[in-house]
């Protein structure tokens, strides 16, 4: 079991208080092992196993728990036989009806420690805002970082190196069950194609009560052959008309938003550096995970340049930066990321094997005057680096500790 200790850490100042601690993200990114991981650093620092009170609500022996009367009764009964503070995990805390009510009730009743996971981003908003405001912290759980992947993947090849590890990252992605199936390729497409229909199935189907799959799965497959090119509502509206299906603008905003909230695609805005104004169209998207696009969708290698800037977007988000596009004299900046008052700009690129892509990926950054550093990300082997502007070959780049 890999000790995501990126999470770890930001969990770590949390434990033990009574802040309700949040665990979101697409569904099997892991987010079941971090509790596991929560409780196993619990018993380390002395804390009695039998003080843990843990539930899947995804499991149907849990099935008569989930609503907020049966399982407040249940966890009252269990907690006046544990004597000190209590530990509460609840996976996947969604399939429990009015769970905000419960899970405030024991935050006031009992000396008690909380862990919830969910699958949807919705978890946050509406009456969790009324009964939890301010009471709890949210952490997302992505699938694994190529360091994470890396770290796993060498306990079954130990001999591999870091070009074959990539190689690995590229087709499979991070979803850390793989791991399980020991990489196995057919294996791996079969659980990713899986995952991908549950994903659809419970995470937007069913919670949106979409009725026109068809609809949507033409739009998931839209954005998905589309991840990191810039485009529209309308512009899908129109794309969908050409193919003989009339949509609105807005519903197809609405059906993105039921798949951004599964934790399936990361919008990101554009942001004008010189007007220093976010701007209200043609957004970008990127998939959580780029082995379950090849699984599902396929062409991966095909579409290498979208798939390198998809993987170091997930990155920028695993490490807390807060991600824009940038737009500047025509030109345009894949990602302005921004943590607590320091800038990055990062251009990702698959390979610069012309005079001509040098000139276009380095040149970006011609009209950008401060001092941030300023990354060119791609497969070359040779640094490149100019004008202060610093090139990294993509590996070495997502295995460094820290860019600044």
């Amino acid at each position: 079991m890999i000790k995501r200790e990126t999470y770890m850490s930001r969990i770590r100042p949390f434990i033990g208080n009574d802040l309700i601690k949040v665990l979101t993200g697409i569904r099997r990114s892991g987010k079941s092992v971090m509790l596991t991981l929560i409780q196993e650093e619990l018993t380390d620092e002395g804390i009695d196993p039998g003080q843990f009170i843990s539930l899947n609500f995804e499991n149907m022996s849990n099935a008569h728990l989930c609503t907020a009367a049966s399982l407040h009764e249940e966890i009252l009964r269990r907690a006046a036989e544990i004597s000190g503070k209590v530990y509460l995990f609840f996976d996947e805390i969604q399939e429990v009806s009015d769970w905000e009510k419960c899970i405030n009730s024991f935050r006031v009743e009992l000396d008690c420690d909380i862990y919830i996971t969910g699958s949807n981003a919705r978890l946050l908003s509406g009456e969790l805002a009324t009964y939890l405001a301010g009471r709890y912290v949210e952490f997302v759980i992505y699938p694994f970082s190529f360091r994470e992947f890396t770290e796993l993947y060498r306990t079954i090849f130990p001999e591999a190196d870091d070009r074959q590890c990539f190689s690995g990252y590229l087709t499979l992605g991070g979803m850390p069950y793989l791991g399980n199936l020991r990489y196995d390729e057919s294996a791996s497409r079969q659980y990713l194609r899986d995952l991908f229909n549950s994903v659809e199935l419970k995470d937007i189907i069913r919670r949106n009560n979409i009725r026109d799959v068809d609809m949507l799965e033409r739009i998931i497959a839209y954005i998905t052959a589309n991840i990191g090119t810039t485009f529209s509502s309308t512009a899908i509206s129109r794309y969908m008309k050409s193919e003989g299906r009339s949509i609105s603008p807005e519903t197809v905003l609405n059906y993105i938003k039921a798949c951004s909230d599964a934790f399936l695609f990361y919008p990101v805005k554009r942001q004008d550096l010189q007007g220093k104004k976010i701007l209200t169209v043609n957004e970008k998207y990127y998939i959580a995970d780029h082995g379950v696009r090849e699984a599902v969708f396929g062409g991966n290698m095909k579409d290498i340049n979208l798939i390198l800037e998809n993987i170091v977007y997930m990155e920028l988000m695993r490490r807390g930066y807060s991600v824009t596009v940038g737009k500047v004299s025509g030109k345009e900046i894949d990602f302005v990321c921004e943590d607590q008052g320091e800038k990055l700009y990062i251009q990702v690129s698959y390979l610069l094997a012309s005079e001509e892509t040098v000139q276009r990926e380095f040149g970006a950054y011609a009209n950008i005057r401060d001092n941030f550093p300023k990354y060119v990300v791609t497969m070359d082997e040779l640094d490149m680096s100019r004008d202060g502007i610093r090139h990294r070959n993509i590996r070495d780049f997502l295995l460094a500790k820290e860019w600044n």
